[in-house]
């Protein structure tokens, strides 16, 4: 009766309120889904420890079992007790839900921060060179999500770009904006209003589209505009997957956190022999 009641989804869309991961793929979105939860139990295991799930059999003696079996009251209140531990299990650390688009995969994340471990994967694939993912294409952290209308987007983002630009933070910035299936909001309004929001909450922080230390990641499907603030956007090429493993000598032999600026241009583009030499304003000059 419950899930006849239930609307459809039944909080297995992408809705305003949730956190998590916006993954893109090629055609395969199956596979992408069975990669995603490979690939984010790995790294989420090893920053956050095993995931754990309660079990209320497993707390019960065997005496209370038996004890239960003779009493109706205490037999329901184990059923309840089974119910509820059932349930627990099905709040995954990281739950696929329907994202309203094609090619776009949302998993849902609870008790973990997707910036931080969308970060450490892009890292580490950097640093090792090692593909992981078949038909993955970008990972996006989903830091916060609202409604997409204009209102409702300028009064949740003065809240929620505090972190990393009201005073004392500050820092230079980018605003990269991709809407799917929605017709009713404009880019450049978008951009234009949250960019005067960021400026509003620090003056001094300042547009930077060649080599910015965050990048605002607006992505908007349907009804819902997903959120984040990253780091090493153009260093990780576009927190690409597939991208981020092909990098040159010199980017292969440095940590990302020991990069300069000018080198950090210099390897977000697919260089040839030849573009390496380049000087670092010819690569600015490229980016922009």
């Amino acid at each position: 009766a419950g899930r006849a009641k239930r609307p459809r989804g039944g909080g297995r869309q992408l809705e305003a309120g949730m956190r998590g991961i916006l993954i893109t793929c090629n055609m395969n979105e199956r596979k992408c889904v069975g990669e995603a939860y490979s690939l984010l139990g790995e790294y989420g295991d090893l920053l956050y420890g095993p995931e754990q799930f309660s079990d209320h059999e497993e707390r019960l003696s065997g005496s209370e079992r038996e004890e239960d079996e003779d009493d109706v009251e205490a037999a329901l209140k184990k059923e309840v007790g089974q119910i509820r531990a059932s349930t627990e299990q099905k709040l995954r650390r990281f739950q696929s839900v329907e994202s309203g688009a094609n090619n776009v995969v949302f998993i849902r994340t609870r008790g973990i921060e997707p910036e931080n471990l969308v970060h450490h994967i892009l890292k580490d694939m950097h640093a090792t060179k090692k593909k992981k993912t078949r038909v993955i294409l970008r990972m996006l952290p989903i830091s916060g999500t609202c409604k997409a209308f204009m209102e409702d987007m300028k009064k949740y983002t003065e809240t929620f770009f505090e972190p990393w630009f009201k005073v004392p933070n500050k820092g230079t910035f980018q605003i990269v904006y991709k809407a799917r299936n929605n017709s009713h909001v404009s880019r450049e309004e978008v951009i234009k209003e949250l960019a005067g929001i960021v400026g509003s909450l620090n003056p001094e922080n300042k547009v930077d589209l060649n080599n910015p230390q965050y990048t605002i990641v607006v992505e908007i499907i349907k009804n819902v505009c997903c959120l984040s603030v990253v780091r090493d956007y153009v260093l990780f090429r576009k927190y690409n997957l597939q991208e981020v493993v092909k990098s040159s000598k010199e980017d292969a032999q440095q940590n990302p956190s020991s990069l300069t600026e000018d080198q950090n241009l210099k390897v977000v583009k697919p260089e040839t022999e030849e573009e390496e030499e380049k000087s670092s304003k010819e690569v600015k000059q490229e980016n922009k």
